[in-house]
Order: structure tokens, then C-alpha cells, then sequence
């Protein structure tokens, strides 16, 4: 049993810590992450971190990135795209380092009875308390408050939006569970546990709903909407969890369990929401195809914030049921040309900045075709060579002016599959692809 926590300890360690898929550097600004060491009350001995953009507005919404376990919050903030979407849209971001030891290293405590009371102690006081330091010390907005999360962090947003529905106005989770999946700290760590084993997690949507309902008993306020992220292979946390998360959260807003569209907004990504009667999307949830316990990873942080309205297009709303393949949303454009010979290949890339302001210091990211790998390029630095790739300026081409381009480009070897990236993305922003 030792050997086998062991293993999986080093599996969400390298996938969560530092392997979400895709590490983008700390953003190019003055501004940097610093540790606050008094912010309030703080039952769960948890250690604070705090990104705050130089440029943002008097009352900047505030967003709390949380990692999963054996993670830290300087490791999230490292290791996902969140600091360089305040940066771009002016909020501010809480990285919370979880304390609790459960077996798989430091994770949020979403299982002990205090946690799962509104006020009752544990983690949940402490990030409330984040929060408020932030209101006070920042101006931060208390009507753009939300929250988000990987593996344990997903677990732990879930679990925030159940207990402080008017703190919270918003929160997209990543691999979480259901709030109040697990019965206590002996069903925890995920993969000995009932909640991800089978038995307890498979309930009715009204009996995931009253499990909020009666944390806040007599609430009658507005509810925070609900992003929901899972892998169709990941079986630490099994993805058959996405359907309870959605059932409950769908029960909690009196929606059908039918969605209100489908679409695929990006390759792999298999997108339904649930919208209520004013069509606004109360739940919307994520199937990325072949993913294992390995989110977020490029582009998605965006999402999270386009759902959370913090990134000035306030798309909430559906009213027809879909099945379509979205272009890009950001401000950028990426034309790639693939020249292949029999074990070989070059791939010329145009990145074209489609928006107002110039991008300064930029990285690439883009899913390499399996069977492919690359042995040089130029214009740029690639990393790794195969899987999911960054590619980064080479210094003397880090600036793009507006509606301005660069090229760049690189060699691989193949096994028969000569296949184009599915997509890009460039400083987490999702581009236009020809």
C-alpha cells in the first residue's frame, strides 16, 4: 500500500505541480508575486501569495488560483496562466498554499466536518480571509469574486462556491469532485477513497443539491455560476465525476439535466451548457477528449476567465442547441504551412497580431501530432520537442506591432503522420488558425 500511495503521490506530483501541461514564465511586468503573512484569521495555517498587475482598475475583480495536491501557490502561479491573464485584463490574483497533509503531500481540506460548514473553520475560513485582506488592502471588487482550481483546488472551488455563495460570484474547476463527495479525512486521498472509488459519489441530482442547500439553509440570493473541466482518461480523479459535479450543480439552479447546447469550441473540447429561462449560462461543462489527470493546460485559463466576464466580451448567454467548431477568440492569428518527405517534416508558422497593442515577449503553444518530434527550428526556442510545445521568442523577435506578423518555424521527424497542430495559442490566448 506504501509503494502504491507512493507512486501516485509522484503522479500528481509531476502532473500538477509542475507538469500542467503547459509552464509559461512569469509574466513580463514589474509587477511580482509576494507572500502576505498576516491576513486575517486563518484556521487552516495556510500561506498566502498575492499577484496584483501594475495596471488595473480602482476595484479590480479578484480571482483565487489554487493548486492540487503537492502543489504550493507559487508553484501555481508558475505553472498556469492566470498571472498573464491579470496582466491583460487588470485583476488580481490569491494563490493559496494548502498545509493539510493527506497522503498525497499538501492538499485543500474538502473532507473534514468543520471544512464543510459555512464558517465552521479549516481552509475555507482561510481563503474567505484572503479575500477580504484583498478587498481591504487592494480595493478588490466584492462583486467580482471568484474562484478556480486544479485536482484539489478543482475539489476546493467547488467546494467555496457551496459555502459562500455571496462571497463567490463564479468558479471554473478543474478534475474536482461534487461539493461533499468525501465523507471525512479517512476517504481521502482520491484513489482509495468511496467518493472516487464508485459507491458514495453516485447519488441522485437532488440529493447532490440538498448538500448545498443545507450548508446555507434559508439562502434565497444568487447562486455562482459553474465551469466545469474534466479529461475523458483520467482515473485518479475518474471523469464519471463530471456527470455527478454537473447534476448537482444543475439541481441546485433548477435547470434540466438536458443541456441547452453542445459545441466544440476547439478540438477535443466537447462543451455543454445549461442555461436558465433568461438564457444565461448558469453551468457549463468541459469533456477534453483523451486528457488525462493533467488540466488546465494551454488556453483553458482563458476560458475561465471569458466565463467569469473578466475579459470584456460578457459572453453568458445561449439560446439554441449547437454542434459546431468555434475560431479563435484571441487577438491573434496563426498561419502554418507542413512540407513533409518520407520520415520528415519543416512547419512554417505566421503569427499575425490581430489586436490594438502590441505583444512584448511572447510564447507559442501548440499540440504536436503524436508520432511527431522535432529536431531544430528557428526563429524561435521549442520545448519539449514532442506532446504539447512552447515555442518562444528568440529576443529580437519578441515584439509584434499591431496587425504586424513574424515568422517562425521548425524541423521534425514523423512516423506517416504529417498532421498540422490542431490549434494555438499564443500568451494563453487562443488564435485564429488558416
Amino acid at each position: 500500500m506504501k509503494s502504491t500511495i507512493s507512486l501516485l503521490l509522484a503522479a500528481v506530483t509531476s502532473l500538477v505541480v509542475g507538469g500542467i501541461v503547459v509552464t509559461t514564465p512569469a509574466p513580463a511586468s514589474a509587477a511580482s508575486l509576494t507572500e502576505v503573512a498576516n491576513f486575517g484569521d486563518n484556521p487552516g495555517g495556510m500561506r498566502m501569495h498575492v499577484y496584483a498587475p501594475d495596471s488595473r482598475p480602482a476595484n479590480p475583480a479578484i480571482v483565487v488560483a489554487m493548486h492540487g495536491c503537492g502543489g504550493s501557490g507559487p508553484g501555481f502561479y508558475s505553472g498556469s496562466e492566470f498571472a498573464s491573464a491579470a496582466d491583460r485584463h487588470g485583476f488580481v490574483v490569491i494563490y493559496p498554499s494548502a498545509q493539510q497533509e493527506a497522503g498525497f503531500g499538501k492538499c485543500f481540506d474538502t473532507w473534514s466536518a468543520a471544512a464543510k460548514r459555512r464558517g465552521g473553520g479549516s481552509d475555507p475560513v482561510s481563503i474567505t480571509s484572503m479575500v477580504t485582506y484583498v478587498q481591504q488592502r487592494y480595493g478588490g471588487d466584492p462583486n467580482r469574486v471568484y474562484a478556480t482550481g486544479s485536482s484539489s483546488g478543482g475539489m476546493m472551488t467547488n467546494h467555496l462556491l457551496a459555502l459562500y455563495p455571496d462571497v463567490f460570484k463564479a468558479g471554473a474547476a478543474f478534475m474536482g469532485v461534487p461539493f461533499d463527495c468525501f465523507a471525512n479525512a479517512a476517504d481521502y486521498p482520491p484513489g482509495s477513497s468511496r467518493c472516487t472509488g464508485g459507491g458514495g459519489a453516485n447519488r441522485t441530482p437532488q440529493q447532490w443539491g440538498d448538500s448545498v442547500r443545507q450548508v446555507y439553509p434559508g439562502y434565497t440570493g444568487p447562486r455562482p455560476r459553474v465551469q466545469l473541466w474534466h479529461g475523458t482518461n483520467d482515473t485518479l480523479v475518474p471523469y464519471a465525476l463530471l456527470q455527478e459535479a454537473i447534476e448537482q450543480w444543475t439541481d441546485v439552479f433548477g435547470l434540466s439535466q438536458t443541456p441547452t447546447s453542445t459545441d466544440t469550441p476547439q478540438t477535443g473540447w466537447n462543451r455543454r451548457r445549461y442555461a436558465d429561462s433568461s438564457g444565461t449560462t448558469r453551468v457549463e461543462a468541459y469533456s477534453v477528449q483523451g486528457a488525462g489527470h493533467s488540466l488546465p493546460s494551454a488556453g483553458m485559463a482563458a476560458r475561465a476567465v471569458a466565463f467569469f466576464g473578466l475579459d470584456g466580451t460578457g459572453t453568458t448567454t445561449t439560446t439554441t442547441t449547437t454542434t459546431t467548431t468555434q475560431p479563435g477568440t484571441g487577438a491573434c492569428k496563426v498561419t502554418s504551412t507542413v512540407n513533409a518527405w518520407n520520415s520528415g517534416l519543416t512547419e512554417s508558422i505566421t503569427i499575425t497580431n490581430t489586436g490594438g497593442t502590441a505583444v512584448n515577449g511572447w510564447a507559442l503553444v501548440f499540440p504536436l501530432p503524436s508520432g511527431q518530434s522535432i529536431t531544430s527550428g528557428w526563429n524561435a526556442t521549442y520545448s519539449p520537442s514532442s506532446g504539447q510545445v512552447t515555442a518562444r521568442d528568440a529576443t529580437y523577435n519578441a515584439a509584434i506591432p499591431p496587425n504586424g506578423s513574424i515568422d517562425i518555424g521548425f524541423q521534425a521527424s514523423h512516423d506517416g503522420t504529417t498532421a498540422k497542430p490542431s490549434s494555438f495559442t499564443l500568451n494563453g490566448l487562443l488564435c485564429a488558425t488558416t
